[in-house]
Parts: C-alpha cells; sequence; structure tokens
C-alpha cells in the first residue's frame, strides 16, 4: 500500500509541498473508511477536521425539517471539504453523505491551521476553491429562479458528465450512481419530474439509461437544448 505522503502529492491542495512539509503533513493526517450511505458530518456539527477523498465520492447535501434535500456538490478522489467550519469556527452547513465506500484523510483543525500558516501556496488554493464554489451557488440559484426543469436537468447531465464522465466513443456515460431522487435533489425538482424528462431525453436519442446509470449518447445535441 502507497504511504500516505505519496497518496498527499497526487492531491491538488498539497501538490506544491516539498518533501519536508509533505512528511510533516503525512504524520498529521490519519485515515478513514466509511460504508455506502454513512454520514461523515451533520448540518450543526462540531467542525473539528478537514477531509480529503482517497477514494470514492461524497454528496454534500442541506437538509430541511421536512425531511426534502438539496444536493449542493458532488466530490470525488483528490477533491477536499469541510474547510468552512475551520476558517470560520462556526458549525458544519451541511451533511456530508457517501455515495459509494469511500476513504478519507482526515487533517484536524490545529494541524489545517498550521499549514495555512506555513504555506502560501495552501492559502490561494482555500481562497480559489471557496471562490469557485461560491460561484456555482450563485449559478444554482440563477438556475432555480430562470431555467426550467427540463434546461436544469440537461444543464446537470452535462456537468456530472464532465466531471464524472468516461468516454466511450462517441458516448460518455456518467461515473455515478444517483438515484432519480438525487438527481432531483441536485436540480431542485421531484422524482417524478426528473423521471418524465429523463423518458422524454431517452426517446430523443439523447441518452441511455440502465438502473441508475446514465449515458448521454449525443453529447452535441444535448448541449444544444441549452442553447436553444
Amino acid at each position: 500500500m502507497n504511504k500516505p505522503r505519496e497518496l498527499l502529492k497526487k492531491i491538488p491542495l498539497f501538490a506544491p509541498l516539498g518533501e519536508k512539509d509533505l512528511k510533516v503533513l503525512s504524520e498529521s493526517v490519519r485515515l478513514q473508511k466509511v460504508k455506502q450511505g454513512q454520514a461523515i458530518f451533520r448540518k450543526g456539527d462540531e467542525g473539528t477536521a478537514l477531509y480529503v477523498l482517497k477514494t470514492g465520492r461524497i454528496k454534500i447535501v442541506l437538509p430541511s425539517s421536512l425531511g426534502d434535500e438539496i444536493i449542493v456538490s458532488i466530490f470525488s478522489e483528490g477533491d477536499f471539504f469541510g474547510e468552512m467550519s475551520l476558517l470560520d469556527g462556526e458549525p458544519r452547513s451541511a451533511d456530508a453523505i457517501a455515495i459509494e465506500p469511500c476513504e478519507l484523510f482526515i487533517l484536524s483543525r490545529n494541524d489545517f491551521l498550521a499549514f495555512l500558516q506555513a504555506n502560501l501556496s495552501g492559502v490561494k488554493s482555500i481562497l480559489a476553491l471557496l471562490s469557485q464554489r461560491l460561484r456555482r451557488t450563485d449559478d444554482f440559484l440563477e438556475d432555480v429562479c430562470f431555467l426550467n426543469i427540463s434546461d436544469r436537468l440537461t444543464k446537470a447531465l452535462l456537468e456530472l458528465a464532465k466531471a464524472h464522465g468516461k468516454k466511450d466513443g462517441g458516448k460518455t456515460s456518467i461515473d455515478l450512481t444517483l438515484t432519480q431522487k438525487e438527481l432531483g435533489d441536485l436540480v431542485g425538482a421531484t422524482r417524478e419530474s426528473v423521471n418524465k424528462e429523463l423518458k422524454y431525453l431517452r426517446e430523443e436519442g439523447l441518452i441511455a439509461t440502465e438502473g441508475n446509470k446514465i449515458t448521454i449518447i449525443n453529447m452535441k445535441k444535448l448541449s444544444s437544448r441549452i442553447e436553444e
């Protein structure tokens, strides 16, 4: 099995570090395994650690008191999350749930802050990431306000294909197992609405589905639906 130091080199946040800093950091992190569906933390929990995905995928979810959810982000190998509570000292602002079995590097709050104090590149990476996530939140709010469900789902499928797609000839399979409810949570729609839209896209020959797996058959034509 690879040493933590070798694995940390592959994480964009830590890639600029020299061997000495990587060694110190690798001695500070611990590895945790979580099962599919397991909560890594819940909204309102105290923020005590930064999480970096070694393997697997997790979703960041905003829950409501009625049991509804909005999926804010889906993270995969090399992504990190949980930094906001470490920076502002406030409780967790969302749930983090494993979509599939995951392995996580965990860095305590004190070690994370010490890392930032000693590494300007780390500060720049965090600021860039926070800016990107804020922009995605703005985009999501804009989509919910101004796009219909059909366009929101189409845009989400294109973004999922870009982030998690595997190409096979002219087709792109989305390497995620998402239920129709989770797709609805991702675009702010009901499961029934997503089911209807997926059926329409299949009939148009734009996608194929097998269980909870989605393959985009005609990326160009699917993209043109947003531009119309």
